[in-house]
């Protein structure tokens, strides 16, 4: 899944991820990567609060929100700067900034089932809608 999401993100996209601890958000970011043309490691921004990508397409950044005890930790940390036109941002526990962060493009919900793993994505801007409907095109189904 996260593979197919990756061939089609652009420069530009804000992505949320949203599931509880061990529903696959950190898992799915890695496959994002992959399918970016990243092939190096990819960790878990937990304590570090953000990991940074480069590849020929673009800045990727994975950002990990979950160790914030304050949304104004957003603001100290000095991430707005990585939210631009040129580069993808994935957060994973977006809530933890209490609306401080830039509005998603996309959010990507996560859950554990009996079978495994659940995901619904939803668009939230124009940027998200063509994201979504340049996956489904036959080419990426």
């Amino acid at each position: 899944m996260g593979r197919g999401i990756g061939e089609i993100v652009n420069p530009g996209l804000i992505i949320f991820l949203r599931g509880d601890l061990g529903a696959g958000k950190t898992t799915l970011a890695r496959g994002i990567l992959r399918g970016q043309g990243y092939d190096g490691k990819v960790k878990s921004p937990t304590y570090n609060l953000v990991e940074h990508y480069k590849n020929s397409r673009l800045y990727f950044y994975h950002f990990d929100l979950y160790r914030f005890n304050d949304p104004m930790e957003w603001e100290d940390a000095g991430f707005r700067e990585y939210f631009n036109a040129g580069s993808v941002c994935l957060v994973e526990w977006p809530e933890r900034a209490h609306g401080l962060l830039p509005p998603p493009d996309l959010q990507i919900f996560l859950g554990i089932s009996e079978t495994g793993r659940s995901i619904r994505i939803q668009a939230d801007t124009e940027a998200g809608r063509q994201c979504l409907k340049h996956w489904q095109a036959p080419t990426h189904l």
